[in-house]
């Protein structure tokens, strides 16, 4: 979540995603309006889910500034037993719940309608465990990078098996290592990357 990827664009609108894969398949999702969301784009989640392919049936996932919860949906779309949804904003709160009454989503997720680091330590004490972690935080806010992935890399919220997947600028990269995750994968499209990371 952060601004719009086009400065010039009117961003003062909703505008409109679609699911790419499984049983939501090309139904319309809503991005909150405004310019405090920048949803991962379908093409781009089109990439993250080509790499994970079938490991997403039955998962667990932490959609973390969530936005639009585009990527979680999508995982539930594509057979995800449960996604947590984490985001602060109000508009993007709103718009993560219509785009799950719009598909009839009624379980399978949580909306944690506050700070990640909040989330996380309630998650963390509720011993959740995940086996796919997605954040996407402003791009500019870097920060925001480290004390999130610094947190989940000494939480119980993941384990060997679990990925952690960072989307961010390629102008900001990130740091290999953070805590007890290190990056073993790094995936560009336009000015988009997707760095992977697991515990080591």
């Amino acid at each position: 979540m952060s601004c719009c990827r086009a400065p010039t664009a009117d961003c003062r609108q909703p505008f409109f995603m679609r699911i790419i894969a499984g049983q939501y398949r090309s139904r319309k999702l809503v991005a909150p309006s405004g310019t405090a969301t920048r949803p991962t784009s379908d093409r781009l989640r089109e990439t993250l889910f080509n790499v994970i392919g079938e490991m997403v049936v039955d998962s667990v996932w932490l959609d973390l500034f969530a936005g639009s919860g585009a990527v979680g949906i999508e995982a539930l779309s594509r057979g995800a037993r449960m996604v947590y949804f984490v985001e602060s904003s109000t508009r993007a709160v709103r718009a993560i719940r219509e785009n799950l009454k719009s598909l009839s989503i009624d379980d399978g997720y949580e909306v944690q309608d506050r700070e990640v680091v909040q989330a996380l330590r309630a998650l963390d004490a509720s011993a959740i465990e995940a086996d796919f972690c997605f954040l996407d935080p402003p791009y500019a806010h870097f920060g925001a990078y480290e004390q999130t992935l610094g947190f989940i890399s000494q939480s119980r919220l993941i384990a060997p098996r679990s990925m952690v997947i960072a989307e961010h600028d390629k102008h900001s990269d990130l740091l290999d290592r953070y805590g007890a995750l290190e990056r073993y994968r790094r995936l560009q499209q336009g000015d988009a990357v997707l760095s992977f990371y697991r515990l080591k």
